[in-house]
């Protein structure tokens, strides 16, 4: 009866063809339409939640790897802070040690990087966390290599010059004095031999006979050559570099001129009694850095162990100086 529909009528006793309204009819067919659409929607949104098609799960896995690897990046990164901050030790506490150089401050060594939006453009990304902070440690422990290669530099260009500061460096004493038998007053607290008061003596005395030959105890410039009346009388500077200067005073005559190369060892003047002094003797100063220091710490080129404790127990003895 194919679609043909048909529908018994009480009042006539018989079967009658059943006719449908086309309008209801539209509206059964979109229903229906409708009801599948939902069901497939709802069938498509269950499984786009609990199971992942083939390229969301690519990216899951390939985000998985990343941030792997970005955990395993960070774990070097700790291994290299870690080297980088025994690196850092070293050189302030062992190199720069060794040539006088102060350290590098932490303040310097760990200083972060300004600005807000630095890190601005990481935001978006998927597990932005380990990615900001591993941009952190990558700039800081950047920064901290290139002041660390600085500070070598450094060091090698003082490793360089060490031969010329050893020259420079004061390292004998400015008379001819094997047997110490010169040597009289010290560094320290001296009873002044014209005032007769205790004052701060800032040198190191030694009585010799005038005239005898005044020596530069390393190489340097001589940056005056001065004649007072009172004080330390006729009397040398010789810049050395590298923080080093020495004084020579109460000289009798010169040997040189300002502005002269001198080398260490070289006759520069003679010993005399000019200026404040009560005889003919040689005060010899040595300042470092612009501040006065003991010269007994500086004839390792003359003296065995032994005759420096010699040195040290002569000139140690209380009593007055020269000038």
């Amino acid at each position: 009866m194919g679609g043909t529909k048909y529908r018994f009528n009480p009042n006539s006793l018989s079967f009658e063809l059943k006719r449908v309204n086309p309008f209801k009819k539209m509206l059964i067919a979109f229903g229906i339409i409708g009801m599948l659409l939902l069901s497939s929607t709802g069938i498509s949104l269950f499984y786009f939640h609990y199971f992942d098609t083939p390229d969301a799960k690519a990216l899951k896995e390939e985000n998985s790897q990343l941030v792997t690897r970005y955990n395993i990046l960070n774990e070097k990164l700790a291994h290299i802070e870690a080297v980088l901050d025994e690196i850092q030790v070293r050189d302030d506490n062992i190199y720069r040690v060794i040539f006088e150089k102060d350290p590098i401050p932490g303040s310097v060594r760990k200083a972060g990087f300004g600005g807000i939006d630095r890190y601005s453009g990481l935001e978006s990304f998927t597990d932005e966390e380990i990615v900001i902070s591993t941009a952190k440690k990558v700039d800081i422990i950047s920064k901290q290599a290139y002041i660390q290669a600085k500070s070598y530099e450094e060091v090698l260009n003082l490793a360089l010059n060490k031969d010329k500061e050893l020259s420079a460096m004061p390292a004998i004493m400015p008379i001819s004095n094997h047997d110490l038998t010169y040597t009289s007053s010290g560094f320290g607290m001296r009873m002044h031999p014209i005032y007769n008061v205790p004052l701060f003596h800032a040198g190191m005395d030694f009585v010799a006979p005038r005239g005898a030959n005044v020596y530069a105890t390393g190489d340097g410039v001589v940056e005056s050559v001065q004649t007072r009346r009172t004080g330390h009388g006729k009397h040398i500077v010789v810049d050395h570099g590298f923080g080093f200067k020495t004084l020579y005073a109460h000289l009798s005559k010169f040997n040189v001129r300002p502005g002269q190369k001198v080398t260490r060892g070289e006759v520069i003047g003679f010993v005399g009694s000019t200026g404040t002094s009560t005889a003919p003797h040689l005060h010899y100063e040595v300042h470092k850095d612009g501040k006065k220091v003991d010269p007994k710490y500086y004839y390792f080129k003359d003296l065995t162990p032994e005759k420096f404790d010699q040195l040290v127990a002569i000139s140690s003895n209380i009593g007055q100086s020269f000038d």
